[in-house]
């Protein structure tokens, strides 16, 4: 007998993989494991393919979702290949696009270095220019400071990129110093040609860590985690390959 045809019962391979018995059995249930034999009694008889097959799986799940890396393997052991591969391409897709993302966020705290902080629009002139309490300012004054059309501020804040107070009476915008300083950041990331899908995490990020150092922290964390990530995908792609290559078929 080869080692490729040696019998393995449920606990055996439970045992070898630091598993329960039950968590073989579920992961045979979801097509993680290919089909188990049978003994005359109805006992489930797993062989060597079967451990790469989990070991297969245990290494996807490092760097794919656990949801992806259990349809891949299902895909597989129904037979389509291709869909599986489809599945590995889906998921580097996606994390390109992270990738993106976080470029755009780099980008966008090297223009909050660059830029001059915006004036605090300080009236008291009676202008109506601000709503008499912070000063803020309208959305003509805004687009001259930072370059713009009037219309680009109100299609960024239609796609909710900003969201300008109102002046009480008149329902004019008034922009303050945070809103002025996401209209620059977007201004500059539309001219890096980025989305504004791939825009809305960036100012998310930096509202909710509540300035640019923070976010600054918080974009080289996520750089290294991404960079994890993609060397856990690269060796779950080499272990799929494998797996493959020893189970396919002439």
């Amino acid at each position: 007998m080869t080692p490729d045809d040696r019998r393995l019962r449920t606990v055996d391979l439970a045992r070898s993989a630091g598993l329960s018995t039950q968590q073989i059995r579920n992961y045979e249930d979801a097509g993680v494991l290919p089909p188990a034999g049978r003994t005359e009694s109805g006992y489930r008889v797993f062989g060597e393919r079967h451990r790469h097959a989990l070991s297969t799986y245990r290494t996807l799940r490092k760097g794919y979702e656990p949801s992806t890396a259990t349809r891949v393997m299902r895909t597989v052991h129904d037979g389509d290949v291709p869909g599986a591969l489809a599945l590995v391409d889906a998921a580097h897709a996606a994390l390109h696009e992270e990738r993106v993302s976080l470029r755009a966020a780099s980008e966008a705290l090297e223009a909050l270095a660059r830029e001059e902080p915006a004036p605090s629009a300080d009236r008291s002139g009676g202008d109506g220019d601000g709503d008499g309490d912070d000063g803020g300012l309208r959305i003509g004054e805004v687009a001259a400071l930072i370059g713009v059309r009037t219309s680009a501020l109100r299609v960024w804040e239609a796609a909710g990129l900003l969201a300008p107070g109102r002046e009480r009476g008149t329902g004019y915008r008034v922009y303050g110093p945070a809103d002025v300083r996401d209209a620059r950041l977007v201004r500059t990331l539309r001219r890096g040609h980025h989305l504004f899908d791939q825009i809305r995490p960036v100012l998310d990020g930096l509202r909710r860590e509540g300035g640019s150092a923070a976010l600054e922290a918080a974009v080289e964390a996520r750089g290294r985690a991404l960079t994890a990530r993609t060397r856990a995908m690269l060796a779950g792609a080499g272990a799929l390959h494998t797996y493959l290559e020893g189970t396919a078929t002439p």
